[in-house]
């Protein structure tokens, strides 16, 4: 599907809504920071323009360019995701959305967000529940790729030397296109978040950079003991 069209359609408002709902209750305030989305990010990004230092959109090669915005400076550039063209530490906020689950090198990815992430910085993945009905029917843009359950996704975080810190599931909601029950989204997205917490469309899990030294301890002296070779046979000195 492509994702373009997708989210331009009332079904994908929808879900552009209800999944930023979820990543504004993560990251409520982003003033001052340098936000980046790697994958398809940009109908996520668009609410921290008003409020970041600034925001990018990196978009993998394989995805294919987009200009964003349509009608201002751009601020999408395509990419290599295992080779990303930031500075190290250079990003405060990292979402990753329709990324993970087309990739073929899941660690090497893991591995640049974690470079180019501050130490301080926080990221949140975004993959399709494989529990989930939107990973299940093929007319949902999260149906193609790899889907994660959240045991599955928090073990490769860790892995790749990240720490989650909140994991949730969002868009409850059935992939449906009528417009009756797109109006019912909001009640089915509180419902489901109260009573079927397994069963939401995409896993949304915030982590921060594990950063550790090896804690050494100290050694104890060991006491010096000093030996003196034997004078050389025929000599008449010894070791002074």
């Amino acid at each position: 599907m492509d994702l373009g069209s997708f989210y331009a359609s009332r079904q994908g408002r929808m879900a552009r809504r209800l999944i930023g709902q979820a990543l504004r209750g993560l990251w409520p305030d982003v003033r001052g920071c340098r936000v980046a989305g790697l994958g398809y990010a940009p109908p996520f990004l668009r609410p921290f323009q008003a409020e970041a230092e600034r925001v990018i959109a990196l978009m993998p090669a394989g995805m294919g360019a987009r200009r964003w915005p349509a009608h201002q400076p751009c601020l999408a550039s395509v990419v290599d995701e295992r080779l990303l063209p930031l500075p190290d530490r250079s990003v405060d906020r990292l979402l990753l959305v329709h990324a993970l689950e087309y990739t073929s090198a899941l660690r090497e990815v893991l591995r640049e967000c974690w470079r180019v992430l501050t130490d301080d910085g926080r990221l949140v993945v975004v993959v399709p529940n494989r529990t989930g009905l939107w990973a299940r029917l093929e007319h949902s843009p999260f149906a193609s790729g790899r889907p994660f359950s959240q045991g599955q996704l928090e073990k490769l975080l860790h892995d790749s030397l990240f720490t989650p810190i909140h994991s949730s599931t969002a868009l409850f909601l059935p992939p449906v296109t009528g417009r009756a029950l797109l109006g019912s989204a909001a009640t089915a997205e509180r419902l489901g978040r109260r009573w079927c917490r397994g069963f939401g469309g995409v896993v949304v899990t915030e982590s921060m950079k594990e950063i550790a030294a090896p804690v050494l301890r100290p050694t104890p002296a060991r006491p010096v003991r000093l030996s003196l070779a034997s004078p050389l046979r025929g000599s008449s000195r010894g070791v002074p």
